[in-house]
């Protein structure tokens, strides 16, 4: 059989190539710009490459009309993301970055659904500082935004078997393994020398190439029963498989991803399809030759069709994986049974081994801040001062304090009493499984509200769920402020995506450990709309419910919805 020879589509390539292939290797003007103090913003082509180091910029949509109105430039700041693989970080990088949202943020942090920090409201010219700060802590924000492998994920609470912690130095590996291999990061922010007479021939980027890849790149890494990284929305997905309490190895599920486009049918979110099995020591190689793979045949004319999923639908499964195994020079392994039962976190203290204990808390939205009444920073602070394990960052947006003693388990206990903190026993099941991205007022692509909104909507949702006696049942919602798809609507049993301010797009029929897709239910919908349709199904599923059937599973028993067996079929 004559191989087919694969080709990347057709077209112009798109203007951020342009940029890429100017900037020698992400440096552009940036080290200039930055010193200039006229303007709290930089030019379009520099902010397109500060991706690449971590950071966006950004402005106060809330003061945007009142400062063109003073003939002001819009309230420039940056947004600084941290590339911390596994969401692991000690309790001294917890203080850091607590002193940094203070000296140089808006006061709070934010933890992402990747498992990390971001710090919002930092202005230019202490963007260096912040920088060098966070890596005297032994932390980076390197690539962390840009068309490379972004911060690799893994299964949230190492200790809790020998297993994950394996897992948890496999996800650094791969982080560090798969960084850009520029300098310019280190000249532009850490102040490297430039070594002179070094021939400009030299090859820089040895894997990634002078254009990078054409979009972002997921990793992550699951532990069955817990899909808590959710496997199947990443570009490359690890299912760790464990016989006998031993690390065996990986499934390997290629070509997820939540992203799309409002009123474009050729994008849509995706789920990563299983294509075989690899030992532990095999996964850098597979991963190096999926992202070169992707390199070579992603779509670079059309940014909004350039994800990893796009080049495997387009390309097809098979083809895809012959590729890798050629590239390989060895077969993937058939793939191993496994079972996943959630996608949500375990809250609470949970027993480990060695006789350690972890804590989960719950953190609406993922928004560190002291609010009223609710001193969830300065209390995190405190435990941070005296905890001698790690803080983990879950990818639902929480905070593992892990590795604790028993002797330590009662001092935190006590710091949790004095400042209120909560595992989120007391407030709904549906509130601890919900996640939203930041949106308004600092996201650029928002089109509406999401962290600020998704609590007080739950609120309201909370008095339908009362009343059908569901306060205990976990149903999955995520609501962004976009499609882009950051809080991974689409694999929420209720999702919401914003299409304008106080209107979204509502989905339904979700499977609770992230296997299936969800489709849209209500299209531009208001609050009113959303609590009277959940008024309805919430109702329904109360009174029809099988035995141990999660909701997503029933709107599509009951015919609401129609199962999303497939990304290509989801606007179906």
């Amino acid at each position: 059989m004559v191989k087919q020879k694969l080709m990347a589509p057709d077209g112009a390539p798109s203007d951020v190539e342009r940029i890429k292939r100017e900037s020698n290797y992400l440096r552009g003007t940036l080290k200039e710009v930055m010193l200039d103090r006229i303007s709290a913003g930089i030019p379009d082509d520099d902010n397109r490459l500060m991706k690449h180091h971590g950071s966006y910029l950004q402005d106060d949509r809330d003061l945007r009309n009142e400062r063109q109105k003073q003939k002001l430039e819009p309230a420039y700041q940056f947004m600084l993301r941290v590339r911390m693989p596994g969401g692991v970080a000690t309790p001294e990088q917890w203080l850091v970055m607590d002193d940094l949202a203070e000296k140089y943020g808006n006061g709070t942090l934010k933890l992402t659904t990747r498992e990390t920090f971001q710090m919002h409201g930092i202005l230019k010219w202490n963007m260096k500082s912040t920088i060098q700060e966070i890596h005297a802590s032994l932390l980076d924000t390197i690539a962390a935004c840009g068309d490379v492998n972004r911060n690799v994920m893994c299964a949230s609470n190492p200790y809790q078997s020998e297993v994950h912690a394996e897992v948890y130095e496999w996800s650094k590996k791969l982080s560090n393994d798969l960084l850009p291999r520029t300098r310019a990061y280190h000249e532009i922010w850490l102040d490297e020398e430039k070594v002179a007479g070094t021939p400009e021939i030299e090859e820089v980027e040895p894997m990634y190439g002078p254009l990078y890849l054409p979009r972002k790149f997921k990793i992550g890494i699951a532990v069955p029963p817990s899909n808590d990284i959710d496997v199947f929305s990443q570009d490359l997905g690890l299912i760790a498989i464990v016989e006998e309490g031993k690390l065996v190895g990986f499934n390997v599920a290629i070509g997820g991803g939540m992203g799309m486009t409002h009123g474009d049918k050729e994008t849509y979110p995706q789920l990563a399809k299983v294509i075989g099995f690899v030992k532990p020591e095999q996964i850098y190689d597979v991963a190096e030759k999926v992202i070169t793979i992707q390199r070579d045949y992603g779509n670079r004319s059309e940014r909004k069709n350039a994800r990893f999923k796009y080049t495997v639908d387009r390309l097809g499964l098979e083809t895809i994986k012959e590729e890798l195994e050629e590239r390989l020079g060895w077969s993937l392994g058939e793939a191993k049974p496994y079972h996943f039962d959630n996608n949500g976190d375990r809250y609470g203290w949970v027993k480990g081994i060695r006789g350690k204990w972890h804590l989960t808390l719950f953190v609406e939205g993922g928004r560190v801040a002291d609010f009223d009444g609710y001193k969830l920073k300065t209390g995190l602070r405190e435990i941070a001062k005296i905890h001698t394990g790690d803080i983990r960052l879950t990818s639902n947006q929480n905070i593992i304090i892990a590795d604790v003693s028993a002797q330590k388990k009662k001092k935190i206990n006590e710091l949790i009493e004095q400042y209120g903190l909560t595992d989120g026993e007391h407030i709904s099941a549906l509130r601890r499984s919900s996640i939203a991205c930041v949106a308004l007022p600092t996201c650029g692509l928002a089109m509406a509200e999401a962290e600020r909104y998704l609590p007080g909507l739950i609120d309201k949702i909370e008095e339908i769920v009362d009343e059908n006696g569901l306060r205990d049942k976990e149903i999955t919602i995520r609501m962004t402020g976009c499609p882009n798809g950051c809080a991974r609507h689409a694999l929420g049993e209720i999702g919401f995506i914003g299409k304008a301010p106080g209107k979204y797009n509502m989905y339904l029929g979700a499977a609770h450990d992230g296997s299936r897709l969800s489709k849209i239910y209500r299209e531009n919908i208001g609050e009113e709309e959303i609590l009277s349709e959940l008024r309805v199904i919430l109702s329904r599923y109360a009174k029809e419910r099988e035995q141990d059937e999660h909701f997503g599973d029933f709107v599509i028993r009951a015919g609401i919805v129609q199962a999303t067996t497939d990304g290509t079929n989801f606007h179906a």
